[in-house]
């Protein structure tokens, strides 16, 4: 473990000059509406909808962490190839919709040139302001990739360790403050399904009184969800991290970051300052959103999030 944390604050996954190529204002002169195109977009359907926040964190972060940052998450499955979009961990990701409306508009305004990538880049950071979350700028010119396969779909589910967390994340280049960021702050406005955290549920050190609210809302049909943010579910806050420090997060993951002793003292500060929160996500969130980018020549720019256009 020692050797894993002394490396955890060495990134080097992204090369410099691939990262030069991502720039903001990026597409200032060939499409200058494009960042006010994906806002109108998604601001319409947060207003209809207050998930759709979690939804787009959650669908960036499982397109980033399989081969990057490369829009492969929002391929359609055929017959003859299935995509990422049919492996296990992706069956619950949503919000495709709203990409593809961004994307339609955007190929009325400027045909050919603004990537899925970076719409998802720029819908999920849009979605976060609206969620009462940070305000932050991106760099943008991420391209498209050229492969989506669920054999390529290995993400961190809800009963991982600390342990392998950390390694997955810094596969990466995350550290372990990236990590116990957007866990927290992926957490603070997602729900999770009563099977996702059954063995919660059998923790004696559960607070109780949350223990037995889960376990009537559990007893329903149909594999009923719940709120991981008890309190303000649809704010991106530090909420989360307070409720972990009293026994009170659902998922195994969240509660034992609270537990470890390499995580737990992140978990403490960020309770203890939104502020400071806030500040660290948005550092996470633009970090991860460069995780393997295709810039340059690489990959294409797709007229249909959905399909590869050869």
């Amino acid at each position: 473990m020692r050797a894993i944390t002394a490396s955890f604050f060495i990134f080097c996954f992204l090369v410099p000059s691939v990262l030069a190529q991502l720039r903001h204002r990026f597409y200032v002169v060939t499409c200058p509406l494009a960042e006010s195109i994906v806002a109108r977009v998604v601001s319409k359907h947060v207003l209809l909808n207050r998930n759709v926040t979690a939804a787009l964190l959650r669908m960036q972060f499982h397109d980033c962490f399989v081969n990057g940052c490369d829009a492969s998450l929002l391929i359609d499955s055929t017959s003859e190839r299935p995509s990422e979009k049919s492996a296990g961990p992706n069956a619950s990701v949503r919000g495709f919709e709203i990409i593809d409306e961004a994307k339609k508009e955007l190929e009325i305004a400027c045909p050919k040139t603004v990537s899925c990538a970076d719409i998802v880049t720029l819908a999920t950071r849009d979605s976060i302001a609206l969620a009462d979350g940070a305000r932050f700028t991106v760099r943008l010119g991420r391209r498209d990739g050229l492969r989506s396969n669920p054999s390529d779909v290995n993400l961190p589910g809800p009963t991982i360790s600390v342990a392998a967390s950390i390694k997955a994340f810094n596969a990466k280049g995350m550290t372990l403050m990236d990590m116990v960021t957007l866990i927290g702050g992926g957490h603070t406005v997602g729900v999770a399904h009563c099977s996702l955290f059954q063995d919660r549920l059998k923790d004696p050190a559960m607070d109780p009184r949350l223990k037995a609210k889960l376990n009537k809302t559990c007893s329903g049909p149909n594999d009923p969800s719940v709120f991981l943010d008890q309190t303000s579910p649809f704010r991106v806050d530090n909420a989360i991290y307070r409720q972990i420090l009293n026994q009170r997060g659902i998922l195994r993951i969240d509660q034992n970051l609270g537990l470890d002793s390499l995580t737990k003292g992140f978990v403490s500060t960020f309770a203890s300052s939104d502020r400071f929160f806030r500040e660290k996500f948005v550092e996470a969130m633009q970090k991860m959103g460069e995780i393997g980018v295709l810039t340059g020549d690489s990959g294409e720019i797709r007229t249909n999030c959905r399909v590869f256009n050869n």
